[in-house]
């Protein structure tokens, strides 16, 4: 995760029981990261421009000879996100909030690490002819903001540390429902008492069947354990693995059975509410890195559906590990450009109305619950049997009775 320096930023998963549905409940401990400070863009632009080594890493550049997102949304489940920072002025559209409570609008404190994130995705920069800030990896892309943690820094966490725990789950389907082609979760829970809920998995598939991809942050327990972080395990998401600008992965970046790909996770700079920009590492970067990836391969190619976009990932990616795969950096390094190129040999399975034509199936089987109806057809079906033997029967008599 991306937050402020030196804390840890709340979760959205309780470390005990599961409270009822709508509860407020004590917040776990999310997967973290730190923020160390660098010079302003005001002052040093060709310093912040050139430390944004990922978006050459994932040779972005040649991507956006194709597209740079125009036309996807991407919805970022996090914080809130400063809509009028002006790295992302115009990108942002109204979101919700599904917390409630903690600061608000318009405090540092409501949008430090959502603003990174959304940042990351799609910046577009600033100043003279957008020369100086943040560029995110699909600029005219529109960041779907809807808050479902609190900030580190809100006073409600440093209080009671708590939040809403189905804020997720809903917050899955919401953006689903408005107009998301692509949902992000920089976040997750990766304690030692972790575990799948039902709720937030049906949500994710929810979303995967409504055809909207879902990438999600693989956890920075690779040097605590590696316990398993959701929402990253859940089947059909795509889990993103950090590494550096070596390509190697970054310690910190949790390996399990489900990292699918790699992305920029260490010396990544962001965008904050405060107008200063900071160095930041996480599989929170990551997540945003090919949530930008996605956003764009699906506005090259919108007819994809979600497995597909994922598999392409898969397929395409830098650098592959031994055999292919590994649980460190799934299958490699994401290439987004490779990708775009690779999807346009994939035949789209998104599901199209068929237009009625002159045939048609007929009504299937009659329904066993339904009663008598099953053996009314077949009680039917014998008597007019019986009856055309009788009459043939009857009209052979006949037949031989004229005759002699």
């Amino acid at each position: 995760m991306i937050h402020p320096t030196g804390h840890r930023p709340t979760g959205h998963r309780p470390t005990g029981h599961r409270p009822p549905r709508g509860a407020v409940r004590a917040a776990a401990v999310l997967a973290a990261a730190a923020l160390t400070l660098v010079p302003s863009t005001a002052a040093h632009a060709d310093i912040i421009r050139a430390k944004q080594w990922g978006l050459e890493a994932m040779h972005t550049q040649d991507a956006w000879r194709t597209t740079k997102g125009r036309g996807i949304t991407v919805a970022v489940l996090d914080t809130g996100v400063d809509a009028t920072h002006p790295d992302l002025t115009g990108n942002v559209l109204t979101g919700k909030d599904f917390v409630g409570f903690g600061a608000v609008r318009g405090d540092r404190d409501w949008a430090r690490h959502g603003t990174a994130i959304a940042g990351i995705i799609a910046g577009h920069g600033h100043g003279p002819a957008h020369g100086d800030g943040v560029l995110g990896v699909a600029p005219e892309a529109r960041i779907l903001p809807v808050r479902v943690i609190l900030e580190d820094g809100d006073p409600a966490r440093a209080k009671a540390r708590q939040s809403r725990g189905d804020a997720l789950a809903e917050g899955i389907r919401w953006a689903t429902d408005h107009g998301a082609d692509v949902i992000n979760l920089s976040l997750g829970d990766d304690s030692a008492t972790a575990h799948p809920e039902a709720d937030e998995d049906e949500a994710v598939q929810y979303a995967l069947k409504k055809g909207v991809s879902v990438v999600a942050s693989a956890g920075n327990g690779g040097e605590k354990g590696d316990h398993i972080s959701y929402p990253a395990a859940y089947p059909g998401v795509i889990a993103a693995t950090a590494v550096d600008n070596t390509g190697q992965r970054a310690p910190f970046s949790t390996r399990r059975w489900y990292a699918t790909v790699a992305a920029p996770g260490r010396g990544v700079v962001t965008a904050d509410p405060d107008r200063k920009y900071y160095s930041a590492w996480g599989t929170s970067a990551a997540s945003a890195f090919v949530s930008g990836a996605v956003a764009l391969l699906r506005a090259a190619h919108p007819g994809l559906s979600p497995a597909q976009i994922k598999k392409v990932l898969e397929e395409t990616a830098q650098d592959p590990p031994p055999g292919g795969r590994d649980d460190s950096r799934g299958y490699g390094l994401v290439d987004v450009a490779a990708a775009i190129a690779e999807a346009a040999k994939v035949t789209p399975r998104t599901l199209k109305p068929a237009a009625y034509g002159k045939k048609y199936f007929g009504s299937g089987p009659d329904d066993p619950a339904e009663g008598p109806a099953a053996w009314v057809g077949w009680a039917a079906g014998g008597l007019g049997v019986l009856l055309l033997g009788a009459a043939g029967y009857l009209w052979r008599g006949h037949r031989l009775t004229r005759r002699r």
